[in-house]
């Protein structure tokens, strides 16, 4: 028996930790924008110059990642398989039934997404889309506006404890994933649900809704 089935307008992902994974590449500060991590470590508030430096940047974790022997950026265990209904559900009128919400930059988002082969979703939110980054709440209140439904009706998708932080501020329920941090500090941020990646969760489109079905852990 499933231990939670529960029924979400749409669908709102992380991506890097939740359904990438880039450490072959570098390791990165989780759930905060690169542009906020420049702005703090490197002194740089010029915003053509940030978006620049950003971009380059988070380029260069692609590249890196295929450099002396590296497996390149890799898609996490069942991402594809979680994300197949909700590629070709069928949502209600003018909405979306998923997004990806990712603090990286557009540039490595695309980039990622197309190096393990996962379609861009039609609701898509990076770093350049907000003002304040995570742990705020503004990527998944804008990804929700996105999908043309309201906030506490979406399922949020996490590893990252802001991340989490974001989405239950945003009102959203929120879905941890243990894929980059340690169940103490996932469980600090107070997520809804926790499992230990997405082999534990299915999901199905009826009548343009979602349903979400979380198996116990093996």
């Amino acid at each position: 028996m499933p231990l939670v089935k529960e029924t979400f307008d749409a669908i709102l992902f992380d991506m890097d930790g939740t359904l990438v994974d880039s450490t072959p590449g570098v390791e990165v500060a989780h759930a905060v924008r690169t542009v906020e991590n420049l702005k703090r470590f490197c002194g740089i508030t010029d915003p053509e110059e940030l978006e620049r430096e950003a971009n380059r940047f988070e380029l260069e974790i692609v590249n890196a990642s295929k450099r002396e022997g590296r497996t390149g950026i890799l898609i996490l265990p069942s991402a594809k398989e979680t994300l197949a209904p909700l590629q070709v559900g069928t949502p209600k009128e003018g909405k979306q039934i998923w997004a990806i919400c990712t603090s990286a930059t557009r540039a490595y988002a695309n980039a990622a997404l197309e190096n393990v082969g996962i379609t861009q979703p039609e609701a898509f939110v990076t770093a350049g889309d907000v003002t304040r980054g995570k742990p705020d709440p503004e990527p998944y209140l804008i990804g929700a506006k996105l999908c043309g439904v309201d906030p506490s009706r979406c399922l949020v998708v996490e590893d990252a404890p802001n991340g989490i932080r974001s989405g239950k501020a945003a009102g959203a329920k929120v879905l941890a994933v243990l894929t980059s941090h340690n169940r103490e500090a996932v469980q600090a941020a107070e997520p809804d649900w926790i499992v230990p990646d997405l082999t534990s969760v299915s999901f199905a489109v009826k009548d343009g809704t979602v349903e979400l079905t979380i198996e116990e852990s093996p």
